[in-house]
Formats: C-alpha cells, structure tokens, sequence
C-alpha cells in the first residue's frame, strides 16, 4: 500500500484502473470498479457514495490479486464468479459458459412471439449451461415451466443453484442429457445457444474466451454446423405442432441453420439481429 496519504477506495480504484490501463485492458475503469467492489464486498454503487473510506490490507491484496488476474485476460466474471444476464444475478463456474449480452436476443426472440405472458407453457433448454436462458424467461412467464439439459454435470449443478438464487426452482428442473435424447415430445418452446464456432476460427478469439470458456460449450466441428445439424432434428421431433424454436447463430450462419431447419420440417419465421447487427436468433415453427 502506498506510503503518506491515506489508502481509500477512491486511491484504490484509481490505481487499479492506471494498472489496468497500462496492460492495454479495454474497459479498465469498469473492470477495476467490479473487482474493488467484489474486494470488499459491496456493490459499486458504494465505491460511489464512501470513496474516502480506507479498506482493509486483506481487502487491498485481494483486490491488487484480483487486478492481476485480469491484466492476464482473465474475465472479470470468472475473477468473481458470477455474471449480470438479462438483469439477473448468475453464478458460473470453469464448466459453463460465460453468459453474453448476445445471448440475450434470445430471450427477447422468445418473448417476442409469446401473445399471452401469463400463459402456462413448458420451455425446453438444450445445453442449457448456467441456465441463463431458462431462467431468464420464466422470469418474466409467471405460469411457465421448464427443463434445462447439459452434457456437463458441474454446469447442471450450477444451473441448479440459480434456480435457487433467483427463487425459480419450483419451476425449473435441470438434467444431464445429449440434446434431446430420452426427451418426451409436446414442448411448447425449445431454446439452446449449442457451440458454434468452428476449429479455423480460434486465432480469431480474443484471450477472454479462448482460454477461460469451455472448450466443449464453444467449438463444433464442420466450420461450425455439426451441433446445429444434430440438434435441430431433433428438437423438431419433441416439438408440439405450432411450438416454437429458438437457436443461436454464429455471425454468417444464420442462412445455413435455416436451411437446416426447413430440412427438419419447420417453419422459418425471422432471425433477430443483436444490437451489433449480426443475425443472432433463428426463430421457427413447427407446422401445425
């Protein structure tokens, strides 16, 4: 700690930020502004209202040691263990992906197409990881149920602390599974974001992704397509007639999962853009 003038969590931030800065960090100020804050356990709007109050030493090393893990391109959600969604508290682990404001065009799609938000509907989420999708919606469905399956064992249990944590898991249950495999039929809405990026793509990942998201939760083979080809069959066998399909795209991939899906019999509504422009949900129909 620096020597004469008191150490507050004013000087705290501002050195955290210059050590962040100098690593080339993009977003230094709000990184250094989430760390101190998980630090010292507050929220960040107290960094705000008590900059001139002094942390503890274990406070500053922990913080000084949360600071260095980012300079290493360590994400700040894996640095403290959870993630903001859809305005939603998610706690993840190594084993499940890191939820993206990408991903929450999904949500939206889903909504999009609901008439009824009070309608009692089962949702289905297919490589469901933190369960942030899942969640998320029957957050806002009142009266929905749903089920999230995934590969990974770690990733379900950790699914199933958030259902706890945001008081959801009267409504939601969660299993391991391959897609749909040993799946009863009639759901109403199928949702999954499966891994998408293909093998000649990894020189194109920045650091954050590459070295701290699941290899399994990120990487299909066939330049990206082989899950969407495997999973979207599927899905559209254990749809009702008229549900719905949601999937996320890849950037440049929606036309192909179309086509994907009109060769499993369904029915190509839109693919929603995300607030980057790119085609991010593919939204279907089952025929009726």
């Amino acid at each position: 700690m620096a020597s004469g003038a008191p150490v507050t969590i004013g000087w705290c931030l501002r050195e955290g930020t210059a050590r962040l800065n100098a690593a080339g960090i993009k977003g230094a100020r709000l990184d250094a502004r989430l760390l101190l804050a998980a630090a010292i356990g507050k929220d960040t709007s107290y960094l705000f209202g008590y900059p001139e109050v002094e942390p503890s030493r274990e406070n500053w090393d922990s913080f000084q040691e949360m600071v260095s893990r980012r300079i290493m391109h360590e994400p700040v959600s894996r640095i403290v263990g959870h993630r903001e969604f859809w305005s939603l508290d998610f706690k993840i682990s190594p084993e499940t992906l890191d939820p993206r404001p990408d991903s929450e065009t999904l949500v939206s799609a889903v909504l999009d197409q609901i008439s009824d938000a009070t309608e009692a509907l089962r949702i289905l989420d297919l490589g469901t990881g933190s369960g942030c999708l899942l969640l998320a919606l029957l957050s806002e469905l009142p009266n929905t149920t749903g089920m999230g399956v995934d590969i990974s064992e770690a990733a379900i249990k950790i699914a199933g602390m958030n259902a706890s944590s945001l008081g959801l898991d009267q409504r939601a249950i969660f299993q391991t599974g391959n897609w749909c495999s040993g799946l009863l039929s009639g759901w109403d809405v199928i949702i999954s974001n499966p891994p998408y990026i293909g093998k000649n793509e990894i020189t194109e990942l920045e650091p954050e992704v590459l070295n701290y998201d699941p290899p399994a939760a990120l990487f299909a083979e066939e330049e990206g397509m082989k899950d969407y080809r495997d999973l979207i069959p599927q899905a559209a066998s254990i749809l009702k007639s008229g549900g719905l399909l949601v999937i996320e795209a890849g950037r440049g991939q929606a036309g192909q999962i179309n086509q994907v899906m009109i060769e499993a019999g369904l029915r190509c509504e839109l693919a929603v853009k995300d607030l980057g422009g790119i085609e991010r949900a593919c939204v279907a129909y089952k025929g009726i």
